[in-house]
């Protein structure tokens, strides 16, 4: 938001399927945004960060944590349904993998898929910025990018796509 971004697509009643949850501090201002009438799943592969989770949903009613990894929907396709927005912010080398994934099986048509993506992640020795531009390009095939941004000067080679499912 403080990068310029003018729409999420994030708004009250969303369900929305956050990847990369940790120990919910970006989850509470998604679980404020969506409202009570609104859902956050809220997943993580770490099971110390989850078990921070689960008190944070102890007073957010509209979020469940779930212990799952993210590179495995298959494990937890029988507990999500479909989802208005997925939120992606995982630092793994296949983060755009994992996010096409999770945005084929569960994104609604014409939802909003989120995605923090870390250059350095994915590839040390590469330029950042041909990163984002592999990546934008990649997510042009299947997605309408909405906006994207650097984080600079809060994160380092790190870059913010919004998108919608075509």
């Amino acid at each position: 938001m403080m990068k310029g971004i003018g729409f999420t697509g994030l708004k009250e009643k969303d369900v929305v399927l956050y990847l990369g949850a940790a120990s919910g501090t970006t989850v509470s201002h998604v679980s404020d945004i969506v409202g009570k009438d609104g859902f956050v799943f809220a997943l993580d592969f770490a099971p110390r960060v989850v078990r921070d989770l689960v008190f944070v949903a102890e007073d957010r009613k509209n979020v469940a944590p779930i212990l799952a990894d993210a590179k495995k929907p298959e494990t937890y396709l029988p507990y999500i349904c479909g989802v208005d927005v997925v939120y992606q912010d995982i630092a793994q080398k296949n983060q755009v993998d994992i996010f096409f994934k999770n945005v084929d099986l569960f994104l609604k048509k014409e939802g909003i898929a989120m995605l923090a993506l870390k250059a350095r992640s994915i590839d040390v020795t590469k330029d950042p910025r041909k990163i984002f531009q592999e990546v934008k390009n990649e997510l042009q095939q299947k997605l309408e990018i909405i906006d994207f941004r650097t984080l600079e000067p809060f994160q380092s080679d790190h870059v913010f796509f919004v998108c919608r499912k075509k």
